[in-house]
């Protein structure tokens, strides 16, 4: 092609429009955006604890806490109003009705939410478990309760005597059973909290167990089947029935350790099995005593 045709080409190709980049303002982006879907929105905290549930929980157990069992507290002023506290009670009954009418006690008198260590077991039981932890239900770890303590100075609820509290039959009552291998007193010691101790009488007889059945705990995968005097009683219903005995709780000093430092790596063997086993003690002397001055199981 003669170069003339070539220039002639050039100058009557059709030319490619471009796009002029013209700036866009964008709106500024949020520093933290909002999750779509956060499940712990409302009042759900990182525990599952809802304290609106609570409230629920309280309005429905307030009869029975007032009426049935009639509770009583003697020293419940030496429950700490601010900060961390490990509280530990004696344990008793078929289905426990201890931890309940220690937890509602504490929050109604002192406006103070209570965490209940429990067994990973109620976790896992379906409906339960989400019931459990919604009612300040947590599961007994060591972990769990140093954050519950330390962290946010929170009060702490623990049964050191655990299942084989629960699990006494009637003539056993009253008979603490050891404390396993102080767990507590070295949560206590690493978070730095006071250990306030309860003695409590009127659980034993609210559901007291007869006798237990070893093959149907077994086949059940639970830590025992009891045959209680309810069920006696009052047939099936029984199995959630308790008995209206009289609820007494005597709140004993609060055990600090203040020659101990907290978050050391380890702690003596030997000193968490004598506080642990003191701790004991004392709880067991004031069951005693608060025996001796009962006049009777239903009206104290």
């Amino acid at each position: 092609m003669p170069p003339g045709d070539r220039a002639n080409e050039k100058a009557t190709a059709p030319r490619v429009a471009t796009a002029a980049l013209v700036p866009v303002q964008l709106p500024p982006m949020s520093k933290e955006p909002e999750p779509l879907d956060d499940p712990r929105r409302g009042d759900v905290d990182e525990w599952g604890r809802s304290e609106r549930m609570r409230e629920v929980a309280r309005r429905v157990y307030a009869p029975l806490y007032e009426r049935w069992f009639r509770v009583e507290w003697e020293g419940l002023e030496k429950i700490p109003t601010d900060g961390g506290a490990l509280i530990i009670a004696n344990h008793a009954g078929a289905v426990p009705s201890d931890a309940p009418a220690i937890m509602h006690g504490i929050e109604t008198e002192l406006g103070r939410p209570v965490y209940g260590l429990a067994d990973q077991f109620f976790k896992g039981a379906p409906f339960i478990g989400t019931m459990w932890a919604r009612n300040g239900g947590v599961v007994a770890h060591p972990d769990n309760a140093y954050r519950l303590l330390r962290e946010q100075n929170q009060l702490v609820l623990v049964f050191p005597e655990g299942s084989k509290g629960t699990g006494k039959t009637y003539n056993e009552r009253y008979r603490l059973r050891r404390f396993g291998r102080g767990g507590f007193v070295e949560i206590a010691m690493r978070a730095g909290v006071p250990i306030v101790p309860i003695a409590v009488i009127g659980a034993e007889e609210s559901m007291p167990i007869l006798f237990k059945v070893p093959a149907l705990a077994k086949a059940l995968g639970i830590p025992y089947f009891p045959i209680t005097a309810n069920m006696l009683a009052l047939g099936p219903l029984g199995a959630a029935v308790y008995f209206p005995a009289k609820f007494k709780l005597r709140v004993l000093d609060p055990v600090t350790f203040p020659d101990v430092d907290p978050d050391q790596p380890r702690y003596s063997r030997s000193r968490i099995m004598d506080e642990s086993e003191a701790i004991r003690q004392r709880i067991q002397e004031q069951l005693y005593d608060m025996l001796r001055h009962r006049r009777s199981v239903w009206f104290g």
